[in-house]
C-alpha cells in the first residue's frame, strides 16, 4: 500500500514517545473510567521528582514532547478528556522526574448559564503544557491543583 502524499512515517524517538503516551492514557483512562483516582494519583506519586527546585528547570524539549505525544495519543483512546490527557502528561513527567502540576478550573464566564464545564491543565515550572494558550486560561477560575514534587500552587502562566 501506497503512503499518501506528504505524509511521513514517524521518527524512532517519535515513534516511542507516542507509544509511552499511549500507554499512559489508556492507563489514565482506565482509572478515571473505573473511578479510583486514589489509585492514579499513587501512581502518579510513586516516581521520584528531581527537579523540585527553581534552579532544576524542566527542558522545554521535554515539555514539547510531552504535550505532543499525549495529544496525538489522546485521538487514539475513545474519552481521553481534558483530565485524561492532563494525567498522562503528569504521569509521563513524573516518569522523567519532573514535577508539574494538574489544575482544575473552570471558565469565569459559562458559554451555558448555569452550567458548570470544568477544565484540566497541565502546567511545569509556570507554563503550561497541556490545557490550552494563557489566554485560554486567563479566563478561567481555578478550583483545585494536584502536584508531584512540589508545594506551591502559585503559577503564573507564561
Amino acid at each position: 500500500m501506497k503512503r499518501p502524499q506528504g505524509v511521513r512515517l514517524p521518527s524512532r524517538r517519535e515513534a516511542v514517545l507516542l507509544a509511552h503516551a499511549v500507554k499512559a492514557v489508556i492507563q489514565v483512562r482506565l482509572h478515571l473510567w473505573r473511578g479510583t483516582h486514589h489509585a492514579l494519583r499513587q501512581l502518579i506519586d510513586a516516581h521520584k521528582i528531581s527537579n523540585t527546585d527553581a534552579a532544576n528547570e524542566v527542558p522545554r524539549v521535554d515539555l514539547a514532547e510531552t504535550a505532543w505525544s499525549v495529544r496525538n495519543a489522546s485521538r487514539l483512546v475513545p474519552g481521553a478528556t481534558c483530565l485524561t490527557q492532563a494525567s498522562a502528561g503528569q504521569l509521563l513527567l513524573a516518569q522523567r522526574g519532573y514535577a508539574s502540576t494538574i489544575r482544575l478550573s473552570v471558565p469565569i464566564r459559562a458559554e451555558t448559564p448555569g452550567k458548570l464545564a470544568p477544565h484540566a491543565w497541565l502546567f511545569s515550572d509556570n507554563i503550561i503544557v497541556l490545557g490550552g494558550s494563557a489566554a485560554d486560561y486567563a479566563a478561567h477560575r481555578p478550583l483545585h491543583d494536584f502536584n508531584t514534587g512540589i508545594t506551591s500552587t502559585n503559577i503564573v502562566p507564561t
